[in-house]
């Protein structure tokens, strides 16, 4: 029979992607879900689903129950309230731990962390991430063996936070921070999940390994952009946001959110994230090039990318003046 892969966070944007690479690698896998998945990525899968959340300790033990790997990729990337991060994001990994303590240990626990847990005084989230892997490396005997990975920034079809990035892009504007000798670390959504996929059951124990593309000391904003540009067939005017302005609008929109009751994504503690220069990683810090490498380089990414967008109606077409005056470069 084939080994049992039980996974937190399977409906998330990231999750589908694993669910995916899991499926494919030929796991048996079983999923924590709110209610019975119905998204597209996952429509054509045999999965087993327990309904259930991270609060849920019965579901918690069901789902673990004889998992030969455990892989915790649930988490919230904006709240409306720090006490909302670490109810999910700390509280929800001690209820997991404890449940696989229960159940007697699991072979493999892989925790789906964030790079930015290398900074946890930056922000909210980056505390509670950084928290989520300390409380795992307390409550996990040697039972199970504990794996971490930290993605850079994630990115492919289907993501809906980089998609206002690309749709403001499509309009002709290229809004970027004012960071000096910035570098930002990226990866295809479909690379972090084959990675995470391998380590289920390979690779070292007890380590924390950072998931970048093959430019693993990653790239500038100016970079970005113009993958960005090449792939929707434009060229924008730049908008350069000094630091002092993004810190501005971040605070305003954190007030008119809390308002409104609702989660932002632009928080102070994101925008000081934005404002952080190095984002890069090193070979050091990745799994062994054995195991896993990334196939996926940003322009072929991005051009996949923006073809999905489209292709789904979820940016428009190309300004034709835009585009003519693209060609001409």
């Amino acid at each position: 029979m084939a080994c049992l892969a039980a996974i937190t966070g399977a409906t998330g944007f990231l999750g589908r992607y694993i669910v995916n690479a899991l499926a494919a690698g030929g796991w048996r896998v079983r999923i924590l879900a709110r209610r019975p998945p119905d998204h597209p990525q996952l429509a054509h899968l045999k999965l087993e689903v327990v309904i259930g959340d991270l609060a849920d300790r019965c579901a918690l033990r069901e789902l673990v129950a004889g998992a030969d790997t455990v892989i915790h990729a649930a988490a919230l990337i904006k709240a409306p309230t720090a006490a909302a991060f670490r109810a999910v994001n700390v509280q929800g990994t001690v209820n997991l731990a404890n449940a696989i303590k229960d159940s007697g240990g699991t072979r493999r626990v892989l925790l789906v962390s964030s790079m930015a847990a290398r900074e946890p005084q930056l922000s909210t989230y980056a505390q509670t991430k950084r928290a989520s892997e300390e409380m795992l490396a307390t409550l996990l005997d040697s039972r199970s063996e504990r794996v971490v990975v930290r993605p850079c920034a994630i990115y492919g079809p289907w993501d809906r936070e980089t998609l206002g990035f690309f749709r403001t892009l499509s309009r002709g504007i290229a809004v970027r921070p004012r960071v000096a000798n910035a570098r930002i670390g990226l990866i295809h959504a479909a690379d972090a999940a084959a990675a995470i996929a391998t380590l289920c059951d390979r690779g070292p124990a007890g380590a924390i390994l950072e998931l970048t593309d093959g430019r693993r000391d990653g790239y500038s904003w100016d970079e970005i952009i113009a993958a960005a540009e090449s792939a929707l067939h434009v060229k924008t005017t730049a908008i350069s946001i000094p630091s002092a302005g993004l810190r501005a609008a971040a605070a305003v929109n954190a007030a008119a959110a809390w308002v409104l009751h609702r989660a932002p994504m632009l928080t102070p503690g994101k925008a000081r994230e934005i404002l952080h220069a190095d984002w890069s990683s090193t070979a050091a810090r990745q799994p062994p090039r054995e195991l896993w490498q990334p196939a996926i380089e940003l322009h072929r990414g991005f051009m996949e990318t923006a073809h999905w967008y489209r292709d789904r109606h979820w940016i428009s077409s190309a300004n034709p003046l835009l585009a003519a005056r693209g060609t001409l470069q």
